[in-house]
């Protein structure tokens, strides 16, 4: 079954539309699936810059972790 596509319109500055048309023409790139991909990385990209913000936040809280195995014989007390 293909993936089923929706429009999605945004307003972009004319400089960066051009910008990307242009790039895309020149490489032979559909501009759809360039946008796409462009936004699908910019979202892993904040999406990993939000988890090692929370890493370096809970890095202190480490040390106060226990073990699965000494969580789990308090839970059954």
């Amino acid at each position: 079954m293909k993936d089923q596509k929706t429009m999605f319109a945004v307003k972009m500055d004319d400089a960066v539309v051009e910008r990307v048309k242009s790039f895309c023409r020149e490489r032979g790139v559909k501009y759809g699936f360039f946008v796409e991909k462009a936004v699908v990385e910019q979202m892993a990209r904040e999406e990993l810059k939000e988890d090692m913000l929370d890493m370096k936040n809970f890095r202190d809280l480490e040390l106060q972790a226990v073990s699965i195995e000494e969580y789990l014989k308090k839970r059954r007390v």
